[in-house]
């Protein structure tokens, strides 16, 4: 066995994991006030942007449309449009946060296409930096975040509130 490397937060994932009640996450979430405790940042008339509890790298945001739906086509043109409006402006919050070289945007529809959350639509935003991936995910099959969820909640709902005004 290689070297041992901790990662202590993938418990709450394995747990929470566990005991999934098959619905939606983010129609529970719609279904609450936002807060720090669903890390919902910002919610627009069609539209939530929530910090992804178990990030790829710091600032990573998902954009999820309220209409459930698996489908792209399941959007109206006032919701895609909503969609659209509200990731744009996730975009402009994130390079004002954390000032990224590059930013990864994707949609992945279907578990084969890699949805982790398959019935409800989203975007992930994820800011970049020229070597962001280095040997710890690669060799170590580790990937570090540095900064607390909860203090990049703070600093990305801060700049939303800037940003929207």
């Amino acid at each position: 066995m290689k070297n041992k490397m901790w990662a202590p937060w993938r418990m709450e994932y394995i747990t929470k994991a566990a005991k999934d009640d098959g619905k939606c996450l983010f129609c529970k979430v719609l279904k609450q006030k936002a807060s720090k405790n669903n890390l919902v940042v910002y919610s627009s008339k069609h539209s939530l942007v929530m910090m992804n509890r178990y990030p790829y790298n710091n600032g990573h945001l998902m954009v999820v449309p309220k209409n459930h739906t698996s489908n792209y086509d399941g959007l109206s043109k006032t919701e895609n449009d909503d969609l659209h409006e509200t990731l744009r402006l996730s975009i402009r919050v994130i390079n004002k946060v954390y000032k990224p070289q590059g930013c990864n945007v994707g949609m992945n529809i279907g578990r084969v296409a890699g949805a982790g959350i398959d019935s409800h639509i989203h975007y992930h935003v994820v800011p970049r930096w020229n070597g962001d991936t280095n040997f710890m995910p690669v060799i170590g099959e580790v990937k570090v975040i540095s900064e607390h969820i909860l203090g990049s909640y703070d600093r990305v709902a801060k700049a939303f509130k800037e940003v929207s005004k």
